[in-house]
Parts: C-alpha cells; sequence; structure tokens
C-alpha cells in the first residue's frame, strides 16, 4: 500500500526525536496510527483528552521534548483545551494533532460527526499557532514551524488539525522525512545589553536575583552568579530548586511573603531571569502590596514579556542560560552580605508562615529527606500551597504544579505518570486533594499499564477543603463542597496499585517504611493521609 499522510506525518515525528505520543483513537484518527506501531513511537493511551494533554505537559517539562498529542475532531479537541491552556500560561511546548471534517465541510453547520463551528478559532487562543492543513505537502513545514516555536521561541502549545479527507490521501513523491540537518538554537542578549546589566550589578550594593520557570534549564548559571555576586536567589514556584537546598544564597520562599517583599524591596538592583512576576507568584494574596523600586534588569526569550507588569529598566532579550554565560565573564566576585540577606529572610518568612502550612510544609520535608532523589508533582491542594510558600527543592525541575498561572484543578495524577514516563529511573510523588484526584481519577489505569514510577499522597479532607474555608471567611454558608468520596485505597487496589493509609502525624520510623516501600515496588501506590 502507498504511504499515507497520516504514516509521512509518523515517519516525520521520528525525524523530529519524537519517541511518545500521547492519544486516544478514535474513527476521526485511524489512519494516525497506521505507521505508529512500526516506528519505535511509544504511545501512551490516556482515559480522557484533558488527561492526555497533562500526561504530555509533565512529561515535556522532565525529557525538555514537546510532549505529542493526537485527539479526535470536536470533544478531543475541546477536552484537551484545559491542558494547552495550562501549558500555554506555563511555556510548555505541546503538539496537538487532532483531526478536523473533510475539506468542503468545514463549518457547514450540517451535523457532521464532532462538527464544531471553528475548530481552528478555538484551538488558536490556546496555542502559538493553529494551522489547518489543505493540502499533503503542506506537513513538513508546519512541523518546521512547530519545532521553530518549541527550539526558539517561547515554547507553548501548536495545534495542527487533519482534515478526514487528506489523512489517507498518498503521499508518494513528498520530500522524504528528515529534520533539518541544524536546529534552531535560542542565543543570548545583544552584548551591549549584557555589557550595561554587567556594570549595572557591579555596582550594586543590595543585588538580587528573582528567578523564574524559564530559567529552569540555567541552574550551574545561576549558581555561579548568584556567587560572584553574593546575591540572594529568590526562586518562583516553578523555580524551585534551581539552586538547591542547602546553598547559603538559595531562598525557596513565596515572594508574596512579607519578607520576601521586604528583601525586594530593599534590593537596589534586581535581575529578573525567565520570571513572568506574575501575581500568583508575587502577589498570591491579592492584596497588591508586591513593591520593585529598584533598578529592574529582566532576561527573557519573550520580548513582550519583557515589556508587561513591571516593565524592564534594563530588558535582554535571549535565552537565559547562553545570556547569563556570558553575563557571569563580565563580572568579578564580590562581597555584599549576600548570605546574611538571604538568612535573615529565611527565617523571618518562616516565623511569618500560618501556623497550619508550617506543620504542613515540616511534613514534605520529612517526606523530601526520606526520598531525596524523588521529583515532586502537584495538584490544587493543600499541601501543595504550603509547598509554594516554602518547599526546598533537592534540585531544578524536581517541584512543579498547576496551582498557579492558569491553575487547573486535576492535572497532579496525569502530570506524574507524564513525568514518571520521562525518566522512569526516578521515583515521582504526586500531590493531591480527595477532589481535585477524582477529576482524572480514571488515570489510575494508565498509570498501571505504564508501570509508572509513582507515589501518589493524597490528602482526604472529603471536600474541597480550601473552597470551604474561603466562603467561611466570607461569611458564607459553604456549598457545594462537601463531596461523597470513595474508599480511595480499595479504589487502587481495584486498579492494581499498593494502597495503605496514614496521618500526617505518623511517626518517622512508618513513614520512612511506607515511602521506601512505595518507591522500590513495581506498581505505582497511593498513600491516603487523613486530613
Amino acid at each position: 500500500m502507498s504511504a499515507t499522510l497520516g504514516s509521512y506525518l509518523t515517519a516525520w515525528l521520528a525525524a523530529y526525536d519524537v519517541d511518545t505520543v500521547f492519544g486516544i483513537p478514535g474513527v476521526h484518527t485511524i489512519e494516525l496510527y497506521r505507521g505508529l506501531a512500526g516506528s519505535g513511537i511509544r504511545h501512551i493511551a490516556a482515559r480522557h483528552e484533558q488527561s492526555l494533554g497533562f500526561m504530555a505537559d509533565g512529561y515535556a517539562r522532565v525529557s525538555g521534548k514537546p510532549g505529542v498529542c493526537f485527539v479526535i475532531t470536536g470533544p478531543g479537541l475541546t477536552n484537551i483545551a484545559t491542558a494547552m491552556g495550562q501549558a500555554y500560561a506555563d511555556s510548555i511546548p505541546l503538539l496537538v494533532i487532532s483531526g478536523v471534517n473533510a475539506r468542503g465541510k468545514l463549518g457547514s453547520g450540517d451535523g457532521h460527526l464532532h462538527e464544531l463551528p471553528d475548530q481552528h478559532a478555538l484551538a488558536s487562543q490556546i496555542a502559538a499557532f493553529s494551522h489547518t492543513l489543505t493540502a499533503a505537502a503542506e506537513l513538513p513545514q508546519v512541523l518546521a514551524r512547530a519545532f521553530a516555536v518549541f527550539d526558539g521561541g517561547r515554547p507553548r502549545p501548536v495545534h495542527i488539525e487533519i482534515p478526514l479527507d487528506l489523512m489517507a490521501a498518498p503521499a508518494d513523491g513528498l520530500p522524504p522525512p528528515q529534520a533539518p540537518a541544524m536546529r534552531l538554537l535560542r542565543g543570548p542578549a545583544a552584548p551591549a545589553t549584557i555589557d550595561r546589566a554587567a556594570r549595572l550589578l557591579s555596582n550594586a550594593e543590595r543585588p538580587l536575583l528573582l528567578i523564574g520557570g524559564g530559567a529552569r534549564q540555567a541552574a550551574p548559571q545561576l549558581s555561579r552568579l548568584a556567587e560572584m555576586l553574593d546575591a540572594p536567589a529568590l526562586m518562583t514556584i516553578n523555580a524551585r530548586g534551581a539552586l538547591p537546598d542547602g546553598h547559603p544564597l538559595a531562598l525557596s520562599c513565596s515572594p508574596s511573603l512579607p519578607a520576601a517583599r521586604r528583601l525586594i524591596a530593599a534590593s537596589d538592583v534586581v535581575l529578573a531571569v525567565g520570571c513572568e512576576l506574575g501575581p500568583t507568584d508575587f502577589d498570591m494574596y491579592v492584596d497588591g502590596g508586591f513593591r520593585l523600586p529598584g533598578a529592574l534588569i529582566r532576561v527573557d526569550i519573550d520580548p513582550e514579556q519583557l515589556c508587561r507588569g513591571r516593565g524592564a529598566d534594563l530588558p535582554l532579550l535571549g535565552d537565559a542560560k547562553e545570556t547569563l554565560q556570558l553575563l557571569t565573564l563580565q563580572l568579578t566576585d564580590a562581597a555584599r552580605q549576600g548570605e546574611e540577606r538571604a538568612d535573615a529572610t529565611r527565617r523571618l518568612a518562616a516565623a511569618e508562615m500560618e501556623p497550619e502550612h508550617a506543620a504542613d510544609l515540616a511534613w514534605l520535608h520529612r517526606v523530601r529527606d526520606i526520598l531525596p532523589q524523588a521529583r515532586w508533582v502537584g495538584d490544587s491542594t493543600r499541601l501543595v500551597y504550603a509547598g509554594n510558600l516554602g518547599f526546598c527543592a533537592p534540585r531544578g525541575n524536581s517541584w512543579f504544579n498547576a496551582s498557579v498561572g492558569f491553575g487547573a484543578l486535576g492535572y497532579g495524577l496525569p502530570a506524574a505518570i507524564g513525568a514518571a514516563l520521562a525518566e522512569p529511573d526516578r521515583p515521582v510523588l504526586c500531590l493531591a486533594g480527595d477532589g481535585g484526584f477524582q477529576f482524572t481519577l480514571a488515570e489510575m489505569g494508565t498509570a498501571m499499564e505504564t508501570r509508572a514510577r509513582l507515589i501518589v499522597l493524597l490528602l482526604n479532607n472529603r471536600g474541597y477543603g480550601e473552597i470551604k474555608s474561603a466562603m467561611r471567611a466570607a461569611d458564607m454558608e459553604p456549598l457545594g463542597v462537601d463531596l461523597y468520596t470513595p474508599d480511595f485505597p480499595a479504589l487502587a487496589r481495584a486498579y492494581g496499585w499498593r494502597a495503605e493509609t496514614l496521618a500526617l502525624g505518623t511517626p518517622e520510623p512508618l513513614l520512612r517504611q511506607a515511602l521506601e516501600q512505595a518507591a522500590a515496588a513495581a506498581n505505582p501506590t497511593l498513600i491516603e493521609i487523613e486530613a
């Protein structure tokens, strides 16, 4: 049989070094699967397209490769839209390939299966771009555009839709699939701006680094820069571990805490690297108290981001790693009492924390010390909120969650599965609450199928506890927040998981035993934490 566009697409993905595709086959996408079985590309089947996108998100964050998804027309695209929105907000590369109704029938309103009025328009709001193929010959160019976004710009989702009549079209005579000999590389900021930044930082008396998720891949350069400047390095939620736990200049406290805000306000030069300066990090309590009066240098690959929020006094448009590498060449070591400033902020932030958050944070650090190699992936839940205030990650890219930015509930379990698939030799701890866990609970089946090295720490307060507290604080009668919750350990066992129940106050030896057994197990484990 002649090669079809569906099998031609698979060959192109392999040429771009794609090794995993997340998909749910449907009658509108079976042609995409024609060449997949023998391609060497692993296929992961989720139970729902929203979870599919979250898995691809977790996989992309850990592997450094784009998460590739196959979804059907209509509901497949609308279901994955939430995950695309989360990835768009967090600058995560996803390649979402969907079907769409046949050419000549797009937007007809005739009632074709899975028909949407304008699927392309919907996707374009949550993607760097959305493209509808009109001919098989367009595919190489549109894939090149997608990977140009992933490799050379601000990573974000890309959507490609293929009309049903085109999927099975012959691909004979088209160029053989091969990725460009040289993929795009992000370059450093302009030398003149780096020179100016070096002079500002060298003359600063109280410099400060603000590190965002866009600097995740620049950990060695960040440590070197902080040490040369003797500057505290305040890490946002998605940057935790960029300077590892125990580094004297590392600050793993939320920028919304009063102590961190005082540190920022007292700094004469602030270097923000890959950092949105967004309110979910810097104004978590929506009190308008964030102030940055000093000179602000911003490093970012997105020119628009350099002008958003607190605009940069000195914008450096370029890749964080490349830019910092050149910047450190122009600096000399200096002593500016950075360690004392960092230590004072650390102690004050701990003292300012609410007792419940402090207790939860202490428990998280106990778990971290038992499983120091684990990666943490979180949903929106109480333990995650406490960790966002002050969790000290042992290394970069080992703490991320969906409680900031877009804030999609149900992220934790599928994203943790994706993270475990990207790095199977390292255990993944998923922090979830009983409410959010039920959004994507069916993905326990996917975790079992893939034998993901996964431990779910499930805080069960039988409802949406944080929303319930917010309603009471607003002098409202709680409504819609008390949920019927199943027997989670029994449900986990029905899926083939290991399961047990512990309390937050479980003695150290029992907690250690439970976690070490879970980390060594062949099957995923659910540990229900009674709130």
